[in-house]
């Protein structure tokens, strides 16, 4: 490819990437339309589901992603998802009912979850001759996704209120068609796919796996109890599709997820270190925006400008330091540093009448220290995965990414409601001394989740001086030292 191919190239994964994740959470803001002219009666009752569809087809279709990509190539793949993608789209722009909207953004999820993953291996791919190794665009493709994440909520307000709630996904065909255009007539990537069979009973048992765990952190303390049989038949559901995976990876010829990953330094804390930032990313940015409606008065749309801060920091700093000759380790070490101290700042400074503008800087440098974090793990992965497995590697990160997420939102929750005592939605509506108490107790227990999220992200910096130092790479298309000894038989065979 030439490099003018490649800057199209790359151009074309980031908006991609912009694409997936602001669907993920751009219909939070539009509730209200979309409930009002679906099913004002019960459509609200129904509305997390268009959340959590979207979610759940993404994390169910991450392991099987990353295989395919491998075998097949991932201009191939990601071409799919695209369309997939643009296919739901257009579903949810046509639906006639809260359960047609629904199915549509399960249709939608299937292909973002390739958008927010494959996107990142056809990156890794587009490096020219004397270029830094496959993950030299991780870090710019994560702070697009982190920039997009915060932007989400207050474009599918602004959408909704001038628009109408169908251009929330309409909007996306136009969009998707020039990136699935521009895609199949520019890139042409040197991965070289191996036509092998497919682990469909592993990637069967992940997506089961992650399926109920995050119906679990959905429905647990909030739809229902969490010593209510339908929560304890998930967990025991996920418990026994985990166990049945792991079983299943040790033994298939060609897993979807090799256990032999783990044994990779660089990979087996990349993973957990995502997991716990993902979950973290969860508490800054929902938490806050609880915090501003509930016991600031602010609306939804007035709220999501606050992490207009965040997403400049992010952009901000992800571009400074993709110029800095740092390592990924050392930025992942500075960046969840930054990240406890924003916790903690947020923990002993969030009070009923807090200034606005503090909230504000808080939040951007929050975002500095996520523009340090969002995408360093994914370069750190995918620089030291082998290279017949590098998409497995990289849509393996994802996936933990999205089930911290999902555990993040479980803790912080059961935290935040465990503390405060009635409705918290009602909090808003009250008056005179009983406001006063009421907010009082929320802001308490606010801090408190922010308190939890600094511990996290100590908890996170102590894992990541596991993470070992930069080392040299091999050349392109051969595999580091040992790597021959974690891959399965049939890639052995290729790679040599």
């Amino acid at each position: 490819m030439s490099a003018a191919q490649r800057r199209i190239g790359m151009f074309v994964c980031l908006f991609a990437i912009v694409l997936a994740v602001l669907d993920l959470q751009i219909v939070s803001a539009a509730a209200v339309p979309i409930v009002r002219d679906l099913d004002p009666v019960h459509g609200i009752d129904h509305f997390p589901w268009l959340v959590s569809a979207f979610a759940l087809a993404s994390a169910a279709m991450l392991p099987l992603y990353g295989k395919l990509c491998d075998t097949l190539g991932a201009k191939r793949v990601f071409l799919g998802a695209v369309g997939t993608f643009l296919l739901g789209s257009a579903l949810c722009g046509l639906a006639r009912s809260m359960g047609e909207l629904i199915a549509a953004r399960a249709v939608q999820g299937l292909g973002g979850g390739g958008l927010m993953s494959v996107t990142m291996v056809v990156i890794a791919q587009l490096a020219g001759p004397g270029e830094q190794g496959p993950g030299r665009g991780g870090g710019l493709g994560g702070v697009v996704a982190g920039g997009g994440m915060a932007l989400g909520p207050w474009l599918g307000g602004f959408l909704a209120d001038h628009a109408g709630w169908r251009w929330i996904f309409y909007v996306n065909l136009p969009l998707g068609i020039v990136v699935l255009a521009a895609g199949a007539l520019v890139l042409n990537l040197p991965d070289q796919p191996v036509r092998r069979p497919l682990d469909w009973a592993g990637a069967g048992l992940a997506a089961a796996f992650s399926t109920a765990l995050l119906l679990v952190t959905d429905w647990g303390g909030r739809t229902y109890a969490w010593s209510s049989p339908r929560i304890t038949g998930l967990l025991c559901a996920a418990v026994v599709a985990l166990a049945l995976f792991l079983w299943r990876q040790r033994r298939a010829a060609e897993p979807v997820l090799p256990l032999s990953l783990f044994r990779v330094p660089a990979l087996r804390w990349g993973f957990v270190v995502q997991g716990i930032t993902g979950a973290a990313m969860m508490c800054a940015i929902y938490y806050v925006l609880v915090y501003l409606q509930v016991a600031r008065g602010l609306s939804s749309s007035a709220a999501g400008l606050f992490l207009l801060p965040m997403a400049a920091g992010m952009t901000a700093v992800g571009i400074l330091t993709g110029r800095l000759s740092g390592s990924a380790r050392t930025l992942t070490l500075t960046g969840t540093l930054t990240m406890t101290a924003v916790f903690a700042l947020l923990a002993t400074t969030v009070t009923p009448d807090t200034p606005l503008w503090l909230i504000r800087a808080e939040l951007l440098l929050a975002g500095a220290g996520f523009g340090q974090l969002v995408g360093r793990l994914i370069e750190l992965v995918q620089n030291a995965a082998p290279r017949p497995l590098l998409g497995v590697a990289t849509t393996g990160i994802r996936f933990f990414q999205t089930l911290g997420n999902a555990l993040g939102a479980a803790l912080f929750g059961t935290v935040l409601f465990r503390l405060v005592d009635g409705d918290v939605s009602a909090i808003p509506t009250l008056h005179g001394a009983e406001h006063v108490a009421a907010v009082r107790d929320f802001v308490h227990a606010t801090d408190v989740v922010f308190g939890c999220g600094a511990a996290v992200m100590l908890l996170a910096t102590l894992l990541a001086t596991r993470l070992p130092r930069a080392q040299a790479k091999a050349p392109a298309g051969t595999l580091p030292d040992g790597a021959l000894d974690r891959v399965p038989e049939e890639a052995r065979r290729t790679a040599s």
